[in-house]
């Protein structure tokens, strides 16, 4: 059985949901965000490890960055390359696993975005993820990881939501725990009319504690938790769980 992520039909499914017009206006202020909490000067090489269809790689090399954005669907990357190409931007996209993808003290910056992490079965797959990572810096280079937190999760937790896509069509996401809290699972189906698509997601949880030590055991030196890019604590007001490690 194929696991979900690497089901191509849900990337496809579930691409204008995710990706919507109001998350792609996000990219300019959130990449301004990322520069300042990873002190970075333009010039500098950035790996974008999950980076689907290319939404922070194009404004990073907007600019002046040297970028890699690396994703395992295939359909993304034509996005992204072609997004580049109008704009004649040299972004170099790698299709790979981000369990894979390892280019030894290649870069200044590396991120892992909205919540493109803990998607495999054993947290081991994790740990090999981030020291993947953090052999792709250089030494001193930073890594910014952006997820939903366990904390986070917890309070805001619903069994169901659902919304409405441009194109008429209906997303109901259902969710329940796992594990005391280790995982959760998400099944989303999209309707429009007669038509209706599932897909059930499995993702793992990371508390702040968590999440620092796994960054910790992998090598990096220095982590920071925020709970928000604009470098909030994270706390009871948490909107996300973004972790800083330097290597």
């Amino acid at each position: 059985m194929t696991d979900w992520y690497d089901d191509d039909s849900f990337w496809e499914t579930f691409q204008n949901y995710m990706f919507d017009p109001r998350r792609l206006g996000l990219a300019v202020a959130e990449v301004d965000q990322m520069i300042a909490l990873l002190g970075l000067q333009s010039g500098a090489g950035v790996l974008d490890l999950c980076s689907g269809i290319g939404r922070h790689s194009i404004e990073f090399a907007r600019r002046g960055f040297k970028v890699t954005g690396v994703d395992r669907t295939l359909p993304y990357l034509d996005q992204a390359r072609a997004s580049a190409s109008k704009e004649n931007l040299e972004i170099e996209f790698v299709r790979s696993d981000m369990r894979e993808f390892s280019r030894p003290a290649a870069f200044e910056a590396a991120l892992n975005f909205f919540t493109a992490f803990g998607y495999f079965e054993n947290p081991a797959d994790d740990a090999r993820v981030a020291r993947n990572l953090f052999d792709s810096l250089k030494p001193g280079g930073r890594l910014i990881v952006d997820m939903n937190g366990k904390e986070i999760m917890a309070r805001k937790f619903r069994e169901r939501d659902w919304g409405t896509r441009e194109d008429g069509a209906i997303v109901l996401e259902e969710r329940r725990v796992l594990d005391g809290w280790k995982r959760v699972e998400s099944r989303w189906t999209w309707i429009r009319g007669s038509e209706r698509r599932s897909s059930t997601l499995v993702v793992r949880l990371y508390s702040g504690v968590e999440l620092e030590s796994l960054l910790r055991e992998v090598g990096f030196r220095e982590v920071s938790l925020y709970g928000s890019l604009s470098a909030t604590p994270y706390d009871q007001n948490a909107q996300r769980l973004v972790a800083v490690a330097t290597k």
